[in-house]
C-alpha cells in the first residue's frame, strides 16, 4: 500500500499540473467519438445538411483554430508567471497559477475538441456523419467562448486584488482547518509537562526538505498505542535538514513503528497551504513588502495586501489557537504538535511591514486603522500584543515624521491608508 506521505505527494502534484485534465481529455474523445459515430449511423439523420467539402473545411477550420488557442494559452500562462514572479511574488506560482481549474479546464476544451476534429476527418469517407457534425460544431462553438472568457479570466485574475483575495480566502480554510474552534474567553492554555529527556530520537532520512504536513490521526494512534509521549520536532513550514531529528519519543513510546512514524510527515521543496496558516501571511506580506521596495514604489497595493492581513488576522484572532499538548479521548497526552500561537501571527502581519513602510502615510494611517479595529472586535485577550504593536508604531511614527502637520496626519486611522478619513488635525 501506498504509505500517506507519498499519496500526500501525489495528490499534491496532481493538483498542480496543467497537463492532467488535457492529457485526460484525449483517452475520452477516442471514446465518445466511436461512440457517437455509433449512434450516428443507427440515427440516420440527415437534416443538418453538411456536404462532405463543407465539412471538411470546417474541421480543418476547428483543428487549426483550437491549435492555436492552446499554443496562445501556454505561452500567455508563461508571461503572467514571469510578471506575477517580478511584480508580486514567486511563492504565488504553486499556489495560485498552477492549480488554477479554469485554465486546466479551458485547455482541456481545446485539446478534446481538436482530437475530436481530427477523429471525424479521419471517419470521414463518402459519408458525412450528421451527429459528429453537429458535435463537432458545439464543441466549437463553446472552444471560442471558453478562449474569450479565458482571456477576460486572465486579465482579471493576475490583478493584485485578484491575486490577494485569493490568498486571503485560501488562508481563512486553512486557519478554520487547522484551528476549527472558537476561542472562549478566558482562554486556558494546557500547562506543559515535563517530559524529561527523550528515550529516543528518530531523525530525518532521505533528503534535506520542507515539512509540508503531517498525518496527525497516524501518530497519534501510534502514540497511543504505545502508551507514550511522540513530539514532532519542526514545526509544519520548517526547512528539515538530514539527520536532524524529526521525533523525540517519550516514556514507553520506544517500540513505536520508525517507518510509520516518518511516512506520516510529506516533505516538499516549498511550503504549502494545506496546514500551514503562516504561510498565506508570509504569501501576502511579501507582495506588500515587495510593492514597498523602492524599485516598484507602489503603497496602494501595499495597503490592499494589508486589507487582507486585516481579514485573515481577525479569524484567526477568533480561534482557538490550540495548545501544543495533543491528548486521546481518556484524556492521555499522546502527541506533542506545535502550530503558530497568536503572538507569531501578529508578528508575521506587522513587523516586517511596519519596518519597510513606516516612511510612508498610507502604510502607517492603514496600519492603525487595522489595530484599532481588532482592539474592538477580538477578544480582551488578544489585545496586548495589539497594544504592542501599536506602540511601535507610534514610536516609529514619531520618529520619522518631524513636520507637526504631517505627524498629526501619521497619527489618524484611516482604511483607506490617505483619503478615507483624516480626521481632526490640530496645528
Amino acid at each position: 500500500m501506498m504509505n500517506w506521505s507519498r499519496f500526500y505527494g501525489f495528490k499534491n502534484y496532481l493538483r498542480s499540473s496543467l497537463w492532467l485534465v488535457p492529457f485526460v481529455a484525449i483517452p475520452i474523445e477516442l471514446v465518445t467519438t466511436r461512440l457517437l459515430h455509433g449512434l450516428d449511423a443507427w440515427l440516420g439523420w440527415s437534416f443538418l445538411g453538411f456536404t462532405q467539402a463543407g465539412a471538411r473545411a470546417m474541421l480543418e477550420a476547428f483543428v487549426t483554430i483550437t491549435l492555436s488557442f492552446v499554443v496562445f494559452t501556454f505561452g500567455s500562462l508563461l508571461v503572467a508567471i514571469q510578471v506575477a514572479s517580478a511584480e508580486l511574488t514567486p511563492r504565488l506560482i504553486a499556489t495560485t497559477l498552477l492549480r488554477n481549474s479554469v485554465v486546466k479546464y479551458t485547455v482541456g476544451l481545446f485539446i478534446f475538441t481538436l482530437m475530436f476534429a481530427l477523429s471525424a476527418q479521419n471517419f470521414m469517407d463518402q459519408e458525412v456523419h450528421q451527429l459528429v457534425m453537429l458535435v463537432a460544431t458545439l464543441l466549437g462553438i463553446s472552444s471560442f467562448a471558453a478562449f474569450f472568457h479565458l482571456i477576460d479570466y486572465a486579465s482579471r485574475l493576475l490583478r493584485p486584488i485578484s491575486v490577494l483575495a485569493h490568498v486571503g480566502a485560501a488562508g481563512m480554510v486553512v486557519t478554520e482547518s487547522v484551528y476549527p474552534e472558537l476561542t472562549q474567553f478566558p482562554e486556558v492554555e494546557d500547562e506543559r509537562l515535563d517530559l524529561g529527556p527523550p528515550v529516543q530520537v528518530i531523525r530525518h532520512q532521505g533528503t534535506s526538505a520542507i515539512a509540508l504536513a503531517a498525518n496527525l490521526n497516524l501518530l497519534m494512534a501510534e502514540a497511543s498505542r504505545s502508551k507514550g509521549v511522540v513530539e514532532f520536532v519542526p514545526q509544519i513550514g520548517d526547512f528539515v535538514a538530514v539527520d536532524d531529528p524529526l521525533f523525540y519519543l517519550y516514556g514507553g513510546a520506544h517500540p513505536v513503528d520508525e517507518d510509520r512514524l516518518r511516512s506520516s510527515v510529506a516533505f516538499g521543496s516549498e511550503r504549502s497551504m494545506d496546514q500551514d496558516p503562516t504561510f498565506a501571511f508570509r504569501i501576502v506580506v511579501d507582495v506588500a513588502l515587495k510593492a514597498l521596495s523602492p524599485a516598484i514604489n507602489d503603497p496602494t497595493t501595499a495597503v490592499l495586501a494589508m486589507d487582507q492581513l486585516h481579514r485573515m488576522l481577525r479569524m484567526v484572532g477568533k480561534r482557538h489557537l490550540r495548545a501544543d499538548e495533543l491528548r486521546d479521548k481518556s484524556g492521555h497526552l499522546c502527541l506533542i504538535f506545535r502550530t503558530p500561537n497568536w503572538d507569531d501571527f501578529v508578528y508575521l502581519a506587522f513587523s516586517e511591514i511596519r519596518s519597510c513602510g513606516s516612511n510612508n502615510l498610507q502604510i502607517v494611517r492603514r496600519m492603525r486603522a487595522m489595530i484599532e479595529n481588532l482592539v474592538q472586535t477580538l477578544p480582551p485577550n488578544r489585545r496586548e500584543a495589539l497594544f504592542r504593536q501599536l506602540s511601535l508604531l507610534d514610536r516609529e511614527v514619531e520618529r520619522i515624521f518631524t513636520y507637526p502637520e504631517e505627524l498629526a496626519l501619521a497619527r489618524v486611522a484611516d482604511a483607506q491608508g490617505l483619503g478615507g478619513h483624516s480626521g481632526k488635525i490640530n496645528r
